[in-house]
């Protein structure tokens, strides 16, 4: 990856499951030179030790008891991103159903929220050439002075069948349901809810190809490197 002389530049990336996020931020990310940061792994990946260790995902005192155990470390390349617990490679357990249908309740108790966004922020104050951060309150709460915001929507229709295609055939009706719950969970939580920074760029997805959007920020982010 070549970044130049081109001036660090955090960008935000937000918005619900199924916008196509994770594959715009990393792909954007790796054209342009910058570190790429999946904060809803570090969600899944603190979920993850939760269920392992038999913490009741029904009883937030118990979440916020452990929260602050587990080391979660990220590795911010975009082109091969990694999350790992206590030294263990988790990336392909935090993607299970077990995992995704207790997450939101585990990233709504405020001293996961605290110990996570912590985290969050020190990767991306630390990345030399810049970097792409994906989640759901990154230009709100996380990174309220990023250089650039973008949130990315979809239709419901669209992201459903992104989504269950992901999952290799997954049931799109259910798969909508599903989101649809997680998006009423994520949006109405006390801590850092769901939401679009009043200067974040809204683009929305739902006829766009998956190379359009990335062409679409990637021009974004350059006009903003560009300006600094």
């Amino acid at each position: 990856m070549e970044n130049g002389a081109a001036k660090p530049v955090i960008v935000a990336i937000d918005g619900p499951s199924g916008t196509g996020k994770s594959s715009t931020s990393k792909a954007v990310a790796a054209q342009l030179g910058l570190s790429y940061l999946d904060t809803g792994a570090q969600y899944r990946a603190i979920t993850w030790w939760m269920v392992t260790n038999g913490i009741d995902i029904e009883d937030p005192t118990a979440i916020a008891a452990v929260a602050g155990k587990p080391e979660i470390i990220s590795g911010t390349d975009p082109d091969n991103p990694t999350i790992n617990v206590d030294g263990t490679d988790v990336a392909g357990p935090i993607r299970t159903q077990e995992v995704t249908s207790k997450v939101s309740a585990v990233s709504a108790v405020p001293e996961v929220r605290t110990r996570i966004t912590e985290l969050q922020r020190s990767l991306a104050t630390s990345a030399e050439y810049g970097i792409v951060v994906e989640g759901r309150d990154i230009g709100t709460t996380v990174l309220p002075d990023a250089d650039l915001k973008i949130f990315l929507t979809a239709s419901p229709e669209a992201r459903a069948a992104r989504r269950s295609g992901e999952l290799k055939g997954a049931d799109v009706n259910a798969t909508r349901e599903a989101l649809i719950k997680r998006d009423a969970a994520d949006s109405s939580r006390k801590t850092s809810p769901l939401a679009k920074a009043g200067d974040a760029v809204e683009v929305d997805t739902t006829a766009l190809t998956l190379q359009q959007v990335i062409e679409c920020v990637v021009t974004l982010v350059e006009e903003k490197r560009a300006a600094k």
